[in-house]
């Protein structure tokens, strides 16, 4: 009796009755509370991870989120400045290019200011051989004109780097940053193609400046057009073109007693270090080969999304990576 009637023990006893009587009301709102809790974290899994952070330390979870946007805004900062660095680098190679090729006389061969007739006349030359239309009709025995006799290395040289400008056509018309270059594209590629190829440089620079949210897609010109509905032709024609002057360099002319591979070698050399034309070529090819997988690297979207794998790869082969992107472009996915 003395146990019973203990403080303590009638104190236990009272606890045990009150948990017995609302066992039931805490075990439903127990329940309650879980449920609420899954659904909140089935709906909403980042608020309720956020939640517990903040539960645990609200200051920290301030200080993360403050930390989350200032690393956003070094990237953005970062990859500005990586478009600027390329940006300069891009206008110096422009500045150097003209200045060491056309006006200085440090390079080999002549200045534009003082071009020798003989240089003129292997110009045109070269330009008759277009292609090669001339020397095969002669070849074929239709005489109508007859065609300049040059050496293959010169005119395979030449050729070479005319059809891959050709090749650029189309990827300069479907690129999808083209709009930031406010002139007319038809323009700068006739330059390209039948003047110099210097022109390609500022476009390269151009096309990394920020997009005016406030321009629209500018319409293809008809040009532009035929080129990109055109571009596995344009494609087959300009890497068959690159095929034959590579063989007609070491094959080309055997009856003009131009000597074998190793003579035609030799001629190239001392050709590439005594006329400014063939110097110049030299470089155009060296840009080509950046730009290439540039240009194709960003235009990706354009390509069949079976042969994009294959095309990414590719565009580092000089010549045969742009025939894949014209081969397999597919202008349904162009995104302009």
């Amino acid at each position: 009796m003395i146990l019973i009637t203990s403080p303590t023990v009638t104190y236990l006893h009272n606890r045990l009755l009150n948990f017995q009587t609302k066992s039931p009301q805490i075990r439903r709102h127990f329940r309650r509370s879980r449920e609420i809790s899954t659904v909140d974290r089935c709906c909403n899994p980042w608020q309720t991870t956020m939640a517990r952070f903040k539960l645990r330390t609200r200051d920290s979870s301030f200080l993360c989120c403050a930390r989350r946007k200032l690393e956003t805004a070094t990237v953005e900062v970062d990859d500005d400045s990586v478009r600027r660095i390329v940006r300069y680098l891009l206008w110096s190679s422009e500045a150097v290019y003209i200045l060491w090729l056309f006006l200085l006389p440090y390079a080999p061969g002549d200045p534009v200011w003082a071009i020798s007739s003989e240089t003129v006349n292997s110009l045109l030359g070269l330009s008759l051989n277009f292609f090669f239309v001339l020397p095969l009709t002669n070849a074929a025995g239709i005489q109508f004109l007859q065609a300049p006799v040059l050496h293959p290395m010169a005119e395979g040289l030449f050729n070479f780097v005319i059809a891959w400008t050709l090749m650029f056509a189309p990827l300069l018309y479907t690129d999808r940053k083209r709009d930031r270059y406010k002139s007319s594209l038809d323009v700068l590629w006739g330059l390209m193609m039948f003047l110099t190829n210097t022109f390609l440089i500022p476009y390269m620079a151009l096309r990394l400046n920020d997009a005016d949210p406030d321009d629209k897609p500018s319409k293809r010109s008809q040009l532009g057009e035929s080129m990109t509905k055109g571009a596995p032709i344009v494609g087959l024609t300009g890497a068959t073109v690159c095929l034959i002057s590579i063989l007609w360099s070491l094959y080309g002319r055997p009856d003009g007693d131009f000597g074998g591979i190793m003579d035609r070698w030799q001629y190239l050399v001392g050709y590439l270090g005594s006329e400014r034309l063939a110097y110049a070529f030299i470089w155009d090819i060296c840009l080509y080969t950046i730009f290439q997988p540039w240009l194709i690297g960003e235009n990706l979207q354009n390509v069949k999304k079976t042969k994009i794998e294959l095309v990414r790869y590719l565009r580092f082969v000089p010549v045969f990576g742009l025939l894949a992107y014209l081969l397999f472009i597919n202008l349904e996915n162009e995104s302009i």
